[in-house]
Order: structure tokens, then C-alpha cells, then sequence
């Protein structure tokens, strides 16, 4: 029986200093630092990230490469930090990134995603301040009128070529051979992108000059280059080999996807999520009874992308083709019998479960007869309604860079300037409980106890990652640094730590009854 679809996502965000050449905050580095800084300053005490343990250089295919970018953010001093909500905030490269703490269920990490975006909108909000206060007194010096401020997008590519990711995590049972995996999951992430695409205007695969198609699915799909591999930055693959489970690595692994868009629609984001994890439980049980092996999968998913009318065939290994809502169909059909016969607990939760594959069946009905019936629903239909309206509107080619703004505008983190905030669009969650994700861990995952541990003892804990947290009991304790682990995920929740966390007046007092 496949194990529980434990899942998270990390959002690299596209960052940019308004003004471009501001004095202070002219590189998305120093902007990404201040606006991480601005909110952990604001809601909690930092807690450093701790990379102790953390292996990315290991390959899932059986050995290990050199890694060339081994970890320079606490070199550099820059902020790497543990939310209360039991999420990771910190500075990735050139951008600030958002990670999830681990959801059990599709819905529940919709809104721990969701929340991320407040985190970054009120992040945005606290480092304009500091800068509007930093510029005001500049200008009382120089008699001056400078103004600085910092843009975030939730979107993955800056439209010059350069691309940055939004990774999914879903925990796997080690046993699971990681050549099967990679080999029967391939065509569903290829294909998915017809309902969890974020749109994009333009190409940008390099050294491809398309004038045609203007407007196409993914805002990724241009930046891959092989089917399997361990880089995320170049060469990369749609299926990633990061062997890091970040849990027992005897009992798990964790399954590292990065060749999904970054969402804004929850309904793109439940279904990426959701039908990802129920096609990987079919693979644990072998339950996968046709051959959907792509012939060319770097191509297909190129193709796919750049035909909106979703009606091209790709290729199978077998020689037959396939168009990808035909082969969404066939996935569901398959998932709906294993629904049947095996349930799905394999989602965190059942109904969660029945919700997802009611949702998949819905959507390709719609884009099977009219796609823009879903403008309310997926982010790819809703930008493009967006766009062609504009352009019919005002006579404009699919060139013209009033376009290209619109674009990077619906992705926009401020809240006045957002497209996305003022469209319909279906929502699965409330905005109490996203506003209630920002601060409060999950309930029924480790996250609970890291993130009550940190919102509790934040003074006595010296760094925490996925899978430990390490206390100060101080001076007087002849180990004062104390390691705890959470090799499982499904462990440290709140039926589980509520009461000690509680009862326990001290992190000393914890650390006792926790090996007692």
C-alpha cells in the first residue's frame, strides 16, 4: 500500500529595485535580503537554517557528484531562517524563496502555499517602509527626491532568458525503484501543464527564434534539457535525481520535482499537487496498466506547451500518438479504478482525495469542449482571456511590449497592483485560513512541533531544519547543545506534542520527557 503523499513547495520569487541603480538595493540579492530580514525582524526571533546532514551532491541512480554551489547563504550572512509556521524563508541565489512547511494533503498545502504569498505581500510592505523612511532622510541631506522600492512576482522567468523555480516534494516509499519512477512518471508531468501551466507570453529557449506561438501553456517549459538529471540551474530535467529525503533514508525518499510553474490559481495548484501525488501512489502499487512511456519527453513538453488548442499529437515509445488531454484522460481513468479498489488515504485524507480526481475530471471536460470556460479556474486560460482582450481592444500584435507588462502584472505581489487579485477566480480555502497558516503551523505533520518548538523557545534553539531542531539548554548543562530529530514526517503533530509541548516549562524539561 503506497504511504502517505507527505508534500511541500518552495517558490523562488522574481525580485526586482525600483528605481533600477538605487544606491542601497540596486541587485536582487541585497533587495532579497532586506525583504526577508524586514519580516523575520518584524514576528519572530531568527532562527538560523541548519545544513548539517543535508546532502544534495547524491544522485537517486546510485552515486555521488562534486557539487560546485555547496552552500554560501551562511557565508554570506545572508537571511536563512525557520518561520513559527514551521516554512522556510530565505535568500536562494537571487531570489527569496518560500518553502512550505510539509502538508499531509493537497488541500492543506494549498493553503500553506497561499500563505506564503501573504508572507511575502507583507514582506514587501514592511521593506518599502524601511526604505521610504531610509529615503526620506536621505532627501532631507541632498535635497533630493529619491524613492526606492522593491516589486516581488510570483512567476518563473524574467523574461530575458533567465528562469527560477517552483519545486514540488512528495515523500516516497524506498523501495519503490527510482528507474521505475522516473520512467512512468515523466508523461504526466509533461502532460499536466494543460491545467497547472501559469502561462507565458514569448520564448525563451535559448538559441529558438519562434515568432510562433506567441502565447504558450508553461512558463517553464523552455528551460529544460534532458529527462533525468541532478542539476536544477542548468541542464535541467524534468525529472530531478536530488536524493535528499530529509526523513528515515531507509524508509523514504523524497521525490524532488522542479519543472512545474509557479500558481497563483488554487485550483492549478490543488490539481498539480493533488494528481501528481495520486499517479506516484499508483506507481508504488504497481497499479500503472499501460505503456504512456513518451517517445522524446524534452521535445514533447515543449510542443505541449506552445499549442494552446491542446488538439497535437506527441509520440509515444510504442510509436502510436497521443494528444495530452487523451492521455490525462487515460491517468484519470486509471486513477478513478484505484480509487476504487485501494482508496485514498495515500492523499493525507479521502474526501481530499474524491475532491481532487472530481476536479481533474471537471477541468478536462472543459478543456476537451472550451478552455475558456476555465478563466475563473487555471492561471494559463485566465492570463491569455487577459491578454487577447487587451490586444483585440487596442489592435496590438502579440509583440508589443504593453503585452509583456500585463503579463509580468498578473503575477504581481502588491496586493493594488496584482492582476491575478482582481480576477473571479474559484477559490478552494478561506482567507482565514490562509491568514491563520501564516503564523500556525499544520496540525498533522512534524511541522507542528518545530514550528510550536520555535514559537515557544525561539531564544533556546540555535538552528532548525526539516528534519531536527538543535536546543541551547545553557551554560550549565554539560552537553548544552542538544540535537532533536524528526526522521518522520507524520510524527510531531499536534495529537502527538500539543500536550507536552504545553506541560513543559522549560526546553530542558522537553529534552527529558522526549527520551524518557
Amino acid at each position: 500500500m503506497a504511504i502517505v503523499k507527505v508534500c511541500g513547495i518552495e517558490t523562488e520569487y522574481g525580485i526586482t529595485a525600483l528605481p533600477i541603480g538605487c544606491a542601497n538595493y540596486d541587485n536582487p540579492v541585497s533587495a532579497s535580503s532586506l525583504l526577508i530580514r524586514s519580516y523575520v525582524m518584524s514576528c519572530s526571533k531568527r532562527v538560523d537554517w541548519d545544513f548539517d546532514g543535508e546532502t544534495p551532491q547524491v544522485d537517486a541512480r546510485g552515486f555521488k557528484v562534486q557539487h560546485p554551489t555547496r552552500y554560501v547563504e551562511l557565508d554570506s550572512g545572508l537571511v536563512n531562517t525557520v518561520l513559527p509556521n514551521g516554512a522556510r524563508y530565505y535568500v536562494d541565489h537571487a531570489h527569496p524563496e518560500y518553502s512550505t512547511p510539509e502538508c499531509s494533503n493537497p488541500l492543506d498545502l494549498v493553503i500553506y502555499d497561499k500563505a506564503g504569498e501573504m508572507v511575502l505581500a507583507n514582506s514587501l510592505k514592511l521593506a518599502n517602509e524601511s526604505l521610504q523612511i531610509t529615503n526620506e532622510s536621505k532627501s532631507k541631506q541632498h535635497g533630493t527626491n529619491s524613492l526606492e522600492s522593491i516589486v516581488v512576482y510570483k512567476n518563473n522567468s524574467d523574461g530575458k532568458g533567465n528562469s527560477y523555480g517552483c519545486h514540488e516534494n512528495y515523500l516516497m516509499d524506498r523501495k519503490v525503484p527510482f528507474p521505475k519512477i522516473a520512467r512512468e512518471m515523466v508523461s504526466h508531468l509533461v502532460t499536466r501543464q494543460i491545467y497547472t501551466g501559469a502561462g507565458k507570453l514569448g520564448v525563451e529557449e535559448h538559441g529558438v527564434e519562434l515568432d510562433d506561438p506567441p502565447f504558450q501553456l508553461c512558463a517553464r517549459a523552455d528551460f529544460f534539457e534532458q529527462v533525468v538529471g541532478l542539476e536544477t540551474t542548468v541542464k535541467r530535467p524534468i525529472v530531478n535525481t536530488r536524493d535528499e529525503p530529509h526523513a528515515d533514508p531507509n524508509k523514504y525518499r523524497r521525490l524532488h520535482i522542479i519543472v512545474g510553474d509557479a500558481n497563483l490559481s488554487e485550483v492549478a495548484t490543488f490539481l498539480k499537487i493533488g494528481t501528481t501525488a495520486v499517479v506516484l501512489a499508483m506507481i508504488e502499487d504497481d497499479f500503472i496498466d499501460r505503456d504512456l512511456v513518451l517517445a522524446d519527453p524534452v521535445s514533447a513538453l515543449k510542443q505541449v506547451s506552445r499549442d494552446i488548442t491542446l488538439k497535437q499529437t506527441i509520440e509515444l515509445s510504442t510509436g502510436k500518438s497521443i494528444t495530452p488531454l487523451s492521455l490525462q484522460w487515460e491517468l484519470l481513468e486509471m486513477s478513478n479504478k484505484y480509487a476504487h479498489q485501494e482508496g485514498l488515504k495515500c492523499l493525507g485524507n479521502e474526501d481530499v482525495g474524491a475532491q481532487v480526481l472530481k476536479y481533474w475530471q471537471s477541468v478536462l471536460q472543459s478543456l476537451e469542449t472550451n478552455p475558456l470556460d476555465l478563466a475563473n479556474q487555471l492561471d494559463w486560460v485566465a492570463k491569455f482571456q487577459i491578454l487577447e482582450g487587451y490586444r483585440q481592444r487596442h489592435s496590438l500584435g502579440w509583440s508589443d511590449p504593453k503585452l509583456h507588462t500585463i503579463d509580468f502584472q498578473y503575477h504581481d505581489m502588491r496586493p493594488s497592483h496584482s492582476l491575478f487579485n482582481k480576477l473571479p477566480m474559484l477559490s478552494l480555502v478561506s482567507n482565514d485560513q490562509i491568514a491563520k497558516a501564516v503564523s500556525q503551523p499544520p496540525t498533522d505533520t512534524r511541522a507542528y512541533f518545530r514550528g510550536k518548538c520555535l514559537k515557544k523557545w525561539g531564544d533556546s534553539i540555535v538552528s532548525a531544519n526539516w528534519d531536527s531542531m538543535v536546543f541551547d539548554l545553557g551554560s550549565n548543562q554539560s552537553q548544552p547543545l542538544q540535537r532533536v530529530t524528526m526522521a518522520e514526517p507524520l510524527k510531531g503533530t499536534a495529537e502527538m506534542t500539543d500536550t507536552l509541548i504545553k506541560d513543559c516549562c522549560s526546553p530542558t524539561e522537553l529534552l527529558e520527557r522526549l527520551s524518557l
